[in-house]
């Protein structure tokens, strides 16, 4: 697209939200230039979103300023959560949010950015060089969700035997985070993190969880220790009762069950898509024994939609994977960034009416940075035909202003 002349709305009002977090002005610059490229710019490396700009410094300015300059990701990052409670549809539910716990691969092109290692994509059944991060997520109960905070994975040959931290180290010191920052919300997350180490923790901090149970993991049930899958095959058809959320027909089993090395007792969910199914579709697990199915239900379904789509729209639209500086610092501000960028969008999305600068209702992050690319366009031609008519420019004079010139 031609050169940006001017930051998008959502940009310039971002700017008076955290500009006081950075000392002068050129910082505050390079805040707005990068959060636009993150929505809006083709390719959203430091030199891709330099390259946006029609009136900028050199692309080591910006480099510097994300890896090097002094400023503190950390207080961006409690100025932003802070930002998102004073919306109703952003705020903490004491009752019904949820916090949705899980890893997520981010593929790089470079090998030599600090902490990238050779990992397995399930999804894609292959191995790639990436970060692992593993990121909490709060979902409201309103259907906006947004990440907290997160922790990026080093493997014990990056960093010693004695710094070293396994992911389910890293997602109780998430926990720990959300408990001290007092955010309230009940855990969920799938079956990897399901385990009695994570388990007692959560319970020990006095909050509720739902985790995916592997089939194979034994349970007591009914003073047999079983694996959870065999515990299923026991469930007479009659004893299944069907249960619809959001459209969707299942069938469920539920009861108290011990697991071994869990200090607490559980309620075992059991669920198939057909009352006559053999194999169950899902097993869940949750330290609130007394909770209706529904509740359950809702919470674990959360879990999808507070890390599986950030982690889609983050790659896809916000350049969460482009970012090729080496340190690990201006990896780990970039992530913070991203954060905020999504979370910008996302306060913008499902409001009563359209914003101004949109013109159009928004329902998601996609048609957000569409919106924003369309509005920077849009001044680019106001500047472009202000110089022509007001300023008599000739063409190449504003091809060249633009960066447009051969």
């Amino acid at each position: 697209m031609p050169a940006i002349i001017q930051f998008p709305t959502v940009v310039e009002e971002a700017l008076k939200a955290y500009g006081d977090l950075f000392p002068n002005q050129p910082e505050r610059q390079h805040l707005g230039e990068y959060l636009t490229g993150l929505m809006v710019a083709s390719r959203k490396s430091v030199r891709g979103i330099n390259s946006e700009f029609a009136d900028t410094t050199d692309q080591s300015c910006l480099n510097r300023w994300l890896g090097e300059v002094d400023w503190d990701a950390q207080a961006l990052n409690e100025r932003r959560l802070k930002e998102l409670q004073k919306d109703p549809s952003t705020r903490y539910s004491p009752s019904r949010g949820v916090i949705a716990i899980d890893n997520v691969l981010v593929d790089h092109e470079g090998k030599t950015i600090e902490d990238v290692g050779w990992f397995w994509d399930h999804a894609d059944q292959r191995h790639l060089i990436a970060h692992d991060y593993i990121i909490a997520n709060y979902v409201c109960p309103w259907g906006k969700h947004y990440p907290l905070e997160f922790r990026r994975f080093q493997k014990k040959e990056q960093v010693g035997k004695e710094k070293f931290k396994d992911h389910n180290q890293l997602v109780r010191e998430l926990v720990d985070w959300v408990c001290q920052k007092k955010i309230p919300g009940d855990f969920a997350f799938d079956s990897y993190f399901t385990n009695a180490r994570n388990l007692n923790h959560i319970q020990a901090k006095g909050r509720a969880y739902v985790g995916d149970l592997k089939f194979n993991r034994k349970v007591t049930f009914q003073g047999q220790e079983l694996k959870a899958w065999e515990v299923a095959q026991q469930v007479p058809t009659e004893d299944r009762k069907g249960i619809e959320i959001g459209g969707k027909s299942q069938y469920y089993f539920t009861h108290t069950a011990r697991i071994p090395e869990v200090g607490h007792p559980v309620r075992l969910v059991i669920l198939w898509k057909k009352p006559e199914d053999q194999e169950p579709a899902k097993i869940l697990v949750t330290n609130r024994t007394y909770w209706e199915i529904t509740r359950i239900l809702i919470v674990y379904r959360h879990r999808w939609t507070g890390t599986e789509t950030f982690h889609r729209d983050g790659k896809q639209h916000l350049g969460m994977g482009d970012c090729q500086v080496r340190k690990g610092q201006g990896q780990t501000r970039h992530m913070y960034l991203v954060f905020l960028a999504y979370s910008l969008l996302m306060s913008q999305l499902k409001q009563g009416h359209a914003q101004e600068w949109a013109f159009v209702k928004l329902t998601t992050i996609g048609e957000a940075c569409r919106a924003v690319m369309r509005e920077t366009l849009a001044k680019t031609l106001s500047w472009a035909i202000d110089r022509a008519i007001k300023h008599q420019w000739s063409t190449p004079r504003i091809c060249h202003a633009l960066g447009l010139a051969a």
